[in-house]
């Protein structure tokens, strides 16, 4: 029987994996620094405090930056964006690398925030490249699956080369993000051939934002995204404390919890998401099912009894993993030509929630350990309802006849 690939396919699929091996690079660098940038940092001299600084410089300047390069994208095309992106990655982390005080520790993060679009720059180019609504979902899965992959095996490596020196890791990923931007310089091609010219671009990163949220369609899935966002990043702030304090865990114990995780999420976006949940599911249902999913995941895992904790633990993981891929789906497909600006105003929102996240996690571990929890539950609950009440006003707007229908007369 002879092939039914076509030259064609070939190609798409060539760019895909040139895209994703990118993502991939840049992921594993992220994931090299996770165990080893506290230490590094600590080296210094400085305070915990110092060190939690950092990450929010990078979260806050990349709050501004996001919106600005998808905008741009639209404008130039993914490509150059992309590039952009990484050589500022690489740049950072050299500068991050070779620092010999805390000055250029903080100008090494603002560096790499400053052009913090690797992210949604990828998404956008694969759905540049999607034929149609499951398979754009599908190629976001890739991604999803393939960040998973690279925290699994990252944080791994980072330990290994720490023992070589503490800046050796950030050397190490400084290098990878120099191979990284080379071959997406020698490799990828431009995905984005329409170009947007809908409105000049400003340097003023709140109109990219407030022109998503004024987007009617796109409002709901937003202030769901955010909701989402405060969840997970409350529950990543507190769940080593939570399972030393509840059930007397270490390090070792909230390491392997959090490569079960990732695990998780390989197979979840990989396999199961094409093979399994878009069989079954439309987006707007598999949306519905799995935020439900997820407010109870969080509820269970406000127990004080293990089985019930790994239960929800399971729950919140399979259920997150899928809302990433349908969420930024469901906003892609209704973001026009502004595909680009779109996505990088979701990543800037995320950015949002990573800070505020961890701020209403600590207060409430404080005051009790499972509170967190059930505060994520609760905006779990709320992204539900708002996506319940989108899903049957759309059905109504559907179903209504059009003005000149007979049954109107």
């Amino acid at each position: 029987m002879a092939n039914s690939s076509s030259p064609s396919d070939f190609y798409m699929d060539r760019k895909k994996f040139i895209i994703v091996s990118t993502v991939f690079i840049d992921v594993l660098g992220m994931g090299i620094i996770i165990p080893t940038l506290p230490f590094y940092v600590q080296s210094f001299g400085v305070s915990d405090f110092t060190v939690t600084l950092l990450f929010g410089a990078f979260a806050f300047f990349s709050f501004f930056s996001a919106p600005l390069l998808g905008a741009l994208s639209d404008r130039i095309g993914r490509r150059p964006v992309m590039i952009l992106s990484i050589a500022s990655t690489a740049i950072g982390w050299l500068v991050f690398a070779s620092a010999r005080n805390i000055y250029l520790l903080f100008l090494g993060r603002i560096i790499d925030g400053l052009a913090a679009g690797n992210f949604s720059t990828a998404q956008s180019y694969l759905s540049d490249i999607a034929s149609n609504e499951k398979e754009r979902a599908k190629n976001l899965g890739i991604i999803g699956a393939v960040f998973g992959a690279a925290f699994v095996i990252g944080p791994g490596i980072g330990g290994l080369l720490s023992a070589v020196s503490p800046s050796f890791p950030f050397w190490c990923v400084g290098v990878l993000a120099v191979l990284n931007m080379l071959n997406a310089f020698f490799n990828l091609s431009e995905s984005h051939l329409n170009r947007s010219k809908l409105s000049k671009l400003t340097v003023n990163p709140f109109v990219p934002i407030l022109r998503t949220i004024k987007n009617k369609a796109i409002l709901p899935i937003i202030i769901v995204w955010l909701l989402f966002g405060i969840a997970v990043s409350i529950q990543q702030s507190v769940f080593a404390l939570y399972l030393g304090r509840v059930f007397s865990y270490g390090s070792f114990v909230s390491g392997l919890f959090m490569t079960c995780v990732g695990l998780i999420m390989i197979v979840n976006q990989g396999y199961l998401l094409s093979h399994f949940w878009l069989k079954k599911f439309n987006e707007r249902g598999l949306e519905l099912f799995m935020t439900g999913l997820f407010a109870v995941g969080f509820l269970l895992m406000s127990s004080s009894y293990l089985g019930i904790f790994i239960a929800g633990m399971i729950g919140m993981v399979f259920s997150q993993s899928i809302l990433r891929v349908v969420i930024n789906s469901q906003v892609i497909g209704n973001a026009g030509e502004r595909k680009g600006e779109v996505l990088g105003a979701m990543a800037s929102i995320m950015s949002l929630a990573m800070i505020i996240g961890p701020l209403l996690g600590g207060a409430l571990f404080v005051a009790h350990v499972s509170m967190p929890f059930i505060l994520s539950s609760v905006l779990a609950a709320v992204s539900f309802v708002i996506l319940y009440n989108k899903s049957r006003l759309s059905k109504f707007d559907n179903q209504a006849p059009a003005p000149n229908d007979q049954s109107m007369i």
